[in-house]
């Protein structure tokens, strides 16, 4: 457990300061009753249109998480608050379904955890990811899921059936290669080892499965990633991508805050070499920038990962057109079972 600790809100006018030393932080279960599932992404520099995310925050407490912020809308903080308050939909298999019945949906890839892990350790009590898988599989609307949760392995059979009919693919972030030092910056995650069994699983399952070398944080994990990129492609994973630590809005302080307490002898390293790779500034929020760095040292991170890439075995192009497979089923089955 982790004492409270978050940065001020910009959307709160007011703050409290405690008399007495912080509470240990208790998780929190929140009821949200939104009306629409799907997020529509805006951003010019990502692949994808729609994101689906059945939770809000994560118990993960990646220190490191950019969508931290986002929690900040709901009155909560960027800090503890994102790691213990978790926001459950549980309508959101209803609320999809109603979705795939619109004339207006034709069919279009969804990238579950867009902003928070689908699979974080309450998805093993409420479901709602598989729920919504199963309607994804129903209609045969393509899927793709970005996780760092070997619980995903509880829906092999399901994935694949996905894959079969429609389009599933399947993307692990991780960014260390030692346990101990992920456990230091994902403190509530599954361990690095667990991540590449649940890849190796779902690629024996036939499940197309890629690694996300995400965040890269300069001056801290860019030597591990000739060591992933060549576990992953034993691991079966067919793709490969990485992208430089991002530190929008109040996930800095946390970010910082984190670091020196885990990492004190290194701190001043991490943040010099972040600032090197990003014209001395800790963060950039540019679309088309923020994903990567400039200079010398991360031309040097980028030519690691290529050399890595190549020398692991993945294929020069794993781009796989996404085919249009979605289908309303039949209505008088749909109303049979309901």
């Amino acid at each position: 457990m982790r004492v409270i600790s978050n940065p001020p809100n910009p959307f709160e006018s007011s703050h409290r300061e405690l008399l007495e030393a912080p509470a240990q932080v208790k998780l929190e279960v929140y009821e949200d009753a939104t009306r629409e599932i799907l997020s529509r992404n805006e951003s010019p520099d990502l692949p994808f249109r729609w994101s689906l995310n059945p939770y809000r925050g994560c118990f993960h407490a990646c220190a490191y998480c950019y969508a931290r912020p986002s929690h900040e809308y709901w009155g909560f903080g960027a800090g503890t608050d994102f790691d213990s308050k978790i926001v459950v939909k549980h309508d959101a298999p209803l609320l999809l379904r109603k979705t795939f019945m619109k004339p207006s949906w034709r069919g279009e890839l969804i990238v579950f955890s867009g902003n928070t892990d689908c699979y974080q350790p309450l998805e093993a009590t409420y479901g709602l990811t598989r729920a919504c898988l199963e309607v994804c599989a129903e209609f045969r609307n393509p899927v793709g899921i970005i996780t760092k949760a070997a619980l995903i392995m509880r829906d092999i059979e399901l994935l694949r059936r996905l894959h079969d009919n429609a389009w599933a693919q399947v993307y692990f972030s991780i960014p260390f290669a030692d346990n101990e030092t992920a456990r230091k910056v994902e403190p509530q995650a599954p361990s690095t080892t667990k991540r590449f069994e649940a890849m190796k699983a779902l690629s024996e399952a036939g499940i197309p499965t890629g690694i996300s070398i995400a965040p890269v944080i300069p001056g801290l994990n860019e030597d591990d990633i000739p060591e992933l990129l060549a576990r992953a492609r034993h691991a079966g994973a067919r793709s490969a991508t990485f992208v430089l630590l991002r530190l929008s809005g109040n996930v800095e302080p946390v970010f910082v805050e984190r670091m020196a307490s885990a990492f004190p002898d290194r701190i001043k390293k991490i943040t010099n070499r972040i600032r090197e790779v990003r014209g001395g500034k800790l963060s950039e929020s540019d679309f088309f920038k923020r994903h990567h760095g400039n200079g010398t040292y991360w031309n040097m991170i980028e030519q690691l990962f290529e050399v890595g890439r190549r020398k692991a075995g993945f294929p020069d192009d794993d781009h796989q057109p996404i085919p249009n497979t979605f289908r309303r089923p039949d209505p008088e089955q749909t109303t049979l079972f309901e």
